[in-house]
């Protein structure tokens, strides 16, 4: 039976709470005792009452559910678990992280304007030029076309974890109109008001006002002969397992959702068809996949792009967000070279540094994976979702040799990480507290003046005992992110601490669930794992 975050206690938990052994707990050290920053979170469950914390469970999945939070597991939709227990992150490791994050962002923007323009980091042998030729990324339609403004990646979720010595690293980066940054926003509304108590005793940074950031992003890039801006979301349809996203961000920016359908080109314009007649569109942002965005460029059977999309980006008429293309700066085997790009254009040590990795596309480093298959974990570099990646030690014989001819037959498409014991988090589990494995997605927006971090951002858990796959795929949950402010704020209890955190948040609709097209179910693109559910 799978483990449930919503079964719902009789009593608060009393069993001596054992962090995981060889992992770094967020929470508590090795003997014992709590990180200064989660002291008054261990004193509110130790202090709950059994009755009081079994209501606030029960009325959090009730929330959940009423409020139609949901992801796609295995083609049904279901609310996504939420943890009551908060991560917790200091100011002082944010303000790094926060760091990081821009640095990273801002070069792989520098990269993509090269490899797209003048190429010049090929040229200068930093990244090969044959490894851009063989990524399915790489799409030459997106050569020589430059944004406005110069953005392509409006947005971007960078996946960190911490190892087992306590340091913070980058797993992959997901350029590609990210998912997650919904459940971020209905995460905080959620536990903002099943426990208002928490919010009085800490002072959250909020997360509300991301589709401020966003929508000013969006405006930022648009054409710049164009004072007031049309946006549109472009979405593939409510088969779409990020479609609860869609709707909440558009909402929530006040702009249209729309889909293929519903716009069209002329003479290299982008139009919208609505009840008063046809509306100019200067701005898409698009959570529709390349292959299926422009039948004229790409899949020729696609329904849910526009014809002459890209046409008319490339005249300069419209915006497409997130750029076309982007998908090459999000690689598994580019991200081996992002140290290497952020000192070839911004002349900096990376502030984050990436999980040791090997390519298995080099000979020597293809062979030292093949001989080491049992001790490390082998990931497709197309794949996502956790799937398809292979954990040696955890495999049998059979299944090594398997990966091995895979590895031998495709060496682009493979590359190796050591095991790591992502660090844990006490998560509620069966009415008990336990350590459970989690990552961290924070989000970036980038306006062309500055890249902007929400202070916060997804963390992913996994909930089966030892699984490091924190993916919603594959049957993760996730918590609230509690970036604490450098200096405290005195807060009254009740309706006044949560206001803040409920700014601009409103209710989001149940999922619809009505039949559509097979291509909308395909087009399962940026879900909640991001570039996929990676």
């Amino acid at each position: 039976m799978n483990a449930s975050l919503h079964s719902v206690p009789s009593t608060v938990p009393s069993a001596p709470y054992r962090p995981a052994s060889g992992a770094v707990d967020e929470m508590y050290r090795s003997d014992g005792s709590v990180r200064r920053p989660y002291r008054l979170i261990d004193e509110a469950i130790t202090n709950l009452a059994p009755s009081d914390l079994s209501a606030r469970l029960d009325a959090l999945h009730r929330a959940l559910v009423d409020q139609g939070i949901t992801f796609s597991l295995s083609g049904t939709e279901r609310p996504l678990p939420l943890d009551p227990i908060p991560r917790i992150i200091d100011a002082v490791e944010w303000a790094m992280i926060e760091k990081g994050v821009a640095q990273r962002v801002t070069a792989l923007e520098r990269f993509l304007d090269d490899v797209y323009g003048e190429q010049a980091i090929l040229a200068d042998g930093v990244v090969p030029r044959r490894l851009i030729g063989s990524c399915a990324h790489f799409h030459r339609q997106a050569v020589g076309i430059r944004p406005p403004n110069g953005v392509r990646i409006h947005v971007a979720g960078i996946d960190l974890i911490r190892d087992e010595n306590g340091d913070l690293r980058v797993l992959e980066d997901n350029v590609r109109s990210p998912s997650g940054v919904s459940y971020v926003m209905e995460n905080r509304r959620t536990m903002a008001r099943i426990f208002p108590d928490l919010f009085a005793a800490h002072a959250v940074r909020s997360v509300g006002d991301y589709p401020r950031h966003l929508l000013r992003a969006l405006r930022a890039s648009a054409p710049s002969n164009v004072a007031d801006p049309t946006v549109v979301v472009l979405t593939p349809g409510v088969a779409n397992s990020a479609y609860f996203e869609h709707s909440l961000l558009a909402r929530q920016m006040g702009v249209e959702l729309v889909e293929g359908r519903d716009l069209f080109c002329r003479d290299n314009v982008v139009y919208m068809r609505t009840t008063a007649g046809d509306t100019r569109v200067d701005v898409v942002y698009r959570r529709i996949d390349d292959d299926y965005l422009d039948p004229m460029q790409f899949r020729p059977d696609s329904m849910l792009g526009v014809a002459g999309l890209v046409n008319a980006a490339r005249e300069g008429n419209v915006v497409i967000s997130s750029g076309v293309g982007n998908g090459v700066a999000d690689d598994k085997l580019i991200y081996t070279y992002v140290p290497d790009i952020i000192r070839y254009y911004l002349g900096e040590e990376p502030i984050l540094k990436n999980v040791e990795t090997l390519r298995c596309w080099l000979p020597d480093e293809c062979a030292e994976v093949i001989d080491r298959i049992d001790e490390l974990v082998v990931k497709p570099v197309e794949g996502s979702g956790g799937y398809g990646i292979v954990f040696g030690p955890d495999t049998s014989p059979a299944e090594r040799e398997s990966a091995v001819a895979a590895i031998r037959a495709d060496p682009r498409g493979w590359i190796a990480q050591p095991m790591i014991a992502l660090s844990t988090n006490p998560t509620m589990v069966d009415g008990r507290l336990v350590p459970r494995h989690v990552d961290l997605r924070p989000f970036a927006v980038n306006d062309g003046s500055s890249v902007w971090v929400l202070p916060g951002g997804l963390t992913r858990v996994a909930l089966t005992e030892g699984s490091l796959v924190v993916n919603s795929s594959q049957g993760g949950g996730s918590k609230d992110t509690w970036v604490l402010a450098t200096r405290p704020v005195a807060v009254t209890p009740g309706p006044t601490a949560v206001a803040g955190q409920l700014d601009s948040l409103t209710p989001a609709p149940a999922t619809a669930r009505h039949l559509v097209s097979e291509q909308e179910r395909q087009q399962q693109q940026q879900s909640t794992e991001g570039k996929g559910s990676r």
